[in-house]
């Protein structure tokens, strides 16, 4: 009977509708919630067959939830460098628990990047699901698989320890004073015969000067270099000067202070690391082809390839001309390399005053995690207090062939459905994944204005659903009240 089929088209109006009111809720409750992704409530008609002479009989309505979970928020700023946003497509790969996952465990996805540093290390967001990523091996190479979710690990920054970086090259900025008066003993070393006081690294050298006594040869110039070892202690490695006799040629000695600090073979004393003799052209710069000229006598025959090797400390004694870092260190073996011929200054010979513009090394001495900063790319860096950087891991970001049908789970966060499409693991920026904004976050998309102009309008279409029920239910009681 028609007026049966309308008192069941108003029913489903009023399921349609309460469907409706309840997306709308869920909408609006989670108007501050982060990464949250508005549902709304849509309809479709429902036709009952017809037979012909039979009447109308009404279908209804049905309601069914469409998620946007493909819609991007907006991104606001935070002050926390671990709140992180994704500008494009993309979802944080995200666990219930930090350790000891196994392959049954599940794996969800969300946009919800408001994550904290826990009690032991790990990143955990809001709703405590841990974030997941690449790790970074020591090489600082990353062994990504966009199927395999078992080489994703949890992210965790609080297992970072301290570092140091041994010095492996030094940058040297120094003038010599090109008319400084040559000595007495360059004048002795360069008589024939030889003087009694004469310059000579072996018997009478720059290294063993000592003011107090006078024991040695004074340089004419000198600087310091401070050097980091492989344990981050700091060493002090010395470059001596002497003008010799011969226009634009110096003696030169490179040693290590204290002399303690180094064990050496034939030929070196006094912690001596280096010896030989410094060219420069007339014009004040080094000269490469008189250093290679002058050989063995030279300090680097190849000023392009000025390197000290330094054996290490558990290492067997050193050959002639070679050393060792002392046993007492206990430190690994090390190499220096000089630049001496940089396009910024380098080492010269000008008739100004001998002076040291810069000295320029890298390594650094024992640090401690002061930071942790994510870029763009998503690879989680520590920064330590002593300048090094240190990559930990990459975030992974999962896409998807039609991310709005993804499943809802609790916790604003998404798992795998048929509808879906199965996941793709890509780092951020490449194959259309998003970049990751570090200290930002990603807004709720529901727009209130257009869930209260909703809300107005489910009301009334349930109020109007109600009219057919007591309408309805009238002309039963027309029809039944005919047999009074």
């Amino acid at each position: 009977m028609s007026i049966n089929s309308a008192l069941l088209a108003g029913v489903s109006g009023l399921t349609a509708n309460s469907a409706a009111l309840a997306a709308i809720s869920q909408n609006i409750a989670n108007v501050n919630t982060i990464g949250y992704k508005r549902t709304s409530g849509e309809f479709q008609t429902v036709i009952n067959a017809q037979s012909q002479g039979a009447g109308y009989s009404a279908g209804g309505v049905l309601a069914s939830a469409r998620h946007y979970t493909s819609q991007a928020g907006q991104l606001q700023r935070t002050t926390s460098n671990t709140d992180l946003g994704i500008s494009g497509q993309g979802f944080f790969v995200v666990t219930e628990k930090a350790e000891n996952l196994q392959v049954t465990d599940a794996r969800l996805f969300t946009r919800a990047g408001a994550f904290r540093i826990d009690d032991l290390g790990y990143l955990k967001n809001t709703a405590g699901l841990y974030l997941q990523g690449w790790p970074v091996d020591s090489d600082g190479d990353v062994a990504s698989d966009p199927s395999d979710l078992n080489r994703l690990r949890t992210i965790n920054v609080g297992s970072v320890g301290g570092t140091a970086e041994a010095t492996t090259r030094i940058q040297l900025n120094a003038n010599i004073k090109s008319s400084q008066t040559v000595s007495a003993e360059a004048t002795d070393a360069a008589a024939v015969p030889v003087g009694a006081n004469a310059y000579d690294p072996a018997t009478n050298s720059m290294a063993m000067w000592d003011p107090e006594t006078g024991v040695g040869v004074k340089p004419d110039f000198e600087l310091t270099i401070p050097a980091s070892d492989s344990k981050g202690g700091q060493r002090t490695v010395a470059l001596s000067f002497l003008k010799s006799t011969v226009p634009n040629q110096w003696y030169a000695e490179i040693r290590a202070i204290p002399a303690s600090d180094v064990i050496t073979g034939a030929g070196l004393t006094n912690g001596q690391l280096k010896t030989g003799l410094v060219a420069f052209t007339q014009d004040g710069r080094l000269d490469p082809v008189a250093m290679a000229a002058l050989g063995a006598q030279a300090l680097f025959p190849d000023p392009a390839n000025a390197t000290l090797t330094f054996g290490a400390s558990d290492a067997a004694a050193p050959a002639a001309g070679a050393f060792n870092w002392a046993a007492g260190l206990g430190i690994d073996d090390q190499e220096l390399t000089f630049d001496l011929t940089a396009s910024t200054g380098g080492l010269t010979q000008y008739d100004s005053a001998s002076v040291v513009q810069a000295v320029i090394t890298n390594g650094t001495a024992f640090g401690n995690l002061s930071e942790v900063k994510i870029d763009d790319t998503g690879f989680v860096t520590a920064i330590f207090d002593n300048g090094v950087t240190r990559k930990i891991a990459q975030i992974a970001l999962a896409t998807f062939p039609s991310p709005d049908s993804l499943a809802q789970t609790s916790g604003n966060a998404y798992r795998v459905s048929q509808g879906s499409g199965t996941y793709n693991l890509k780092a951020a920026g490449t194959g259309g994944a998003g970049l990751i904004g570090a200290s930002q976050l990603e807004a709720s998309t529901v727009d209130l204005s257009a869930e209260f102009t909703g809300l107005i309008t489910t009301q009334r279409a349930y109020s109007a659903s109600s009219k057919i029920i007591t309408t309805a239910d009238e002309m039963l009681a027309e029809l039944i009240s005919i047999k009074r």
